[in-house]
């Protein structure tokens, strides 16, 4: 009898290897819609007033996701405003706030306060982010909180907009062709920090032939090659199969993001586009030159950029003198270092 179990087992065919392959992390989805190709002005709230031609919220939310775009469009509201002067009519605060509007949204508001003989006697500062232009001439209101529309009355509001060739209702921000640049910087800080943080340092796939790997080892393994992620990471694990060949086991690398300059060149990359689309000179953005090179003369750097972009975003927002009494108009002291 033991010699037919014997036969039996000999003219049985080799059970087939179980292969098991699991993957570490979760998966991404890729956006592959441009953001820019969503441009558009239509009527909403039955016809009520214009919608903006790119979502201002998203706009708000750019300034905070990188280290460069935010800082740069304070600094250029800051260059703006040196020199500014202002009066009972027009504050400093005021013309600050609507400054950055309009280097943040190319559109700036002010309300208009009269007295009782039709004179304005106050501009005051409306945030552009809940501003929209109503249907009628001349019409504006103002979102609140619920997403209810006030309007004002016709004239009530000064609006100053950069022009945009593809309408004529909002201005558009000389930037947008950056928005892809800002959002990879930011995606690049997260993925390395992520990396650090949750310790999935595995660039690699688990390899094994091993006949000795039953389900019970392999749910060991398994879990002890998860448990290597997160804190305490880079944990060695001892792994003992009696009777295995040396290539039982193999580790197959596939990629190790901590080894390469991908991040540094992607953030480098990017820099330069949100800087170039900001039209911001490096030597005044903040960043250090690279080895062996500097930015030259920083009074000559500043001199141009003052009058080159400074100096035209002023003379836009100097069109509220348009509306204001010959006393009440404002103007910005141009610095002494602007000759070059």
């Amino acid at each position: 009898m033991v010699e037919n179990e014997a036969q039996k087992l000999t003219n049985e065919q080799p059970a087939e290897p179980e292969v098991e392959a699991f993957s570490f992390g979760d998966p991404e989805t890729v956006l592959n819609d441009r953001i820019i190709d969503g441009l558009g002005v239509w009527l909403l709230d039955n016809g009520r007033y214009y919608s903006t031609p790119v979502s201002l919220t998203g706009l708000a939310k750019l300034l905070k996701a990188n280290a460069y775009h935010g800082p740069i469009l304070e600094f250029k509201t800051n260059m703006v405003m040196r020199g500014f002067q202002g009066n009972s009519v027009v504050k400093r605060r005021d013309m600050k706030k609507a400054t950055t509007d309009y280097n943040v949204f190319a559109n700036c508001y002010f309300k208009v306060y009269r007295s009782v003989y039709g004179e304005i006697v106050r501009l005051q500062h409306l945030p552009a982010i809940n501003m929209r232009r109503c249907k009628g001439q001349d019409c504006y209101g103002m979102l609140n909180n619920t997403g209810q529309l006030i309007e004002f009355k016709p004239g009530e509001v000064i609006h100053i907009a950069n022009y945009d060739v593809t309408q004529t209702i909002y201005g558009i921000p000389g930037y947008l062709g950056a928005i892809q640049s800002m959002l990879l910087n930011e995606d690049a800080t997260l993925f390395r920090r992520k990396y650090y943080k949750n310790g999935a340092h595995i660039g690699y796939i688990f390899y094994s032939t091993a006949t000795g790997l039953d389900e019970k080892t392999r749910a060991k393994m398994k879990a002890a090659i998860e448990k290597s992620k997160g804190l305490g990471n880079f944990k060695n694990m001892f792994l003992h199969i009696g009777g295995a060949d040396k290539d039982a086991i193999q580790i197959k690398p596939v990629g190790d993001f901590s080894t390469k300059d991908d991040l540094e060149k992607i953030k480098n990359i990017s820099r330069d586009d949100i800087i170039a689309a900001n039209r911001m000179p490096p030597a005044l953005a903040a960043i250090m030159p690279g080895q062996n090179t500097s930015f030259g003369d920083l009074e000559k750097v500043d001199a141009v950029y003052q009058r080159n972009e400074v100096t035209p975003i002023r003379e836009d927002l100097l069109e509220v003198n348009d509306y204001l009494p010959l006393a009440a108009r404002v103007s910005f002291d141009t610095p002494s270092n602007t000759a070059v």
